[in-house]
């Protein structure tokens, strides 16, 4: 049976991706139920209110939330960004963009990182299967 890697990673990147944003949310879960300005997930720092317009949201150094988060990535985390590196690029400049017209940043992660990763995986995977599948080809014999 032929393997079909360009389907097969993206499946793995997206499992991946939803094992550590499910580990982010419990992460953040612990740090208090109360609304906070900063989602983490994994050790990167998503605003969910980049304008400053909702006053309810306590800004940090205000009330009790805290001004910094001492985050440990993680295997996984590392294992991720590192094989996904061009996906996390795309991600950081389109979440930065749509942060600088009030976007949330939390739901611009959320929506566009399983795109981005899900693409970069894809493409890797059509690589190796062209690789494969050149590799496999017997070379034709050139008459001279």
């Amino acid at each position: 049976m032929r393997k079909r890697w360009r389907l097969v990673l993206p499946v793995v990147g997206l499992i991946l991706f939803t094992a550590q944003s499910y580990a982010s949310y419990r992460f953040n879960q612990e740090l208090g139920r109360t609304p906070r300005k900063y989602y983490w997930w994994s050790s990167i720092r998503l605003d969910s209110d980049p304008l400053n317009r909702n006053p309810n949201v306590p800004h940090p150094g205000e009330g009790w939330e805290r001004t910094w988060v001492w985050v440990d990535s993680g295997y996984l985390a590392k294992l991720l960004m590192f094989c996904g590196l061009p996906a996390f690029a795309l991600g950081a400049i389109s979440v930065g963009s749509l942060a600088h017209l009030g976007v949330n940043e939390v739901w611009s992660f959320a929506v566009s990182m399983p795109l981005f990763m899900v693409a970069w995986f894809y493409f890797i995977g059509w690589v190796i299967d062209r690789w494969l599948r050149k590799r496999k080809q017997p070379l034709a014999s050139n008459p001279v």
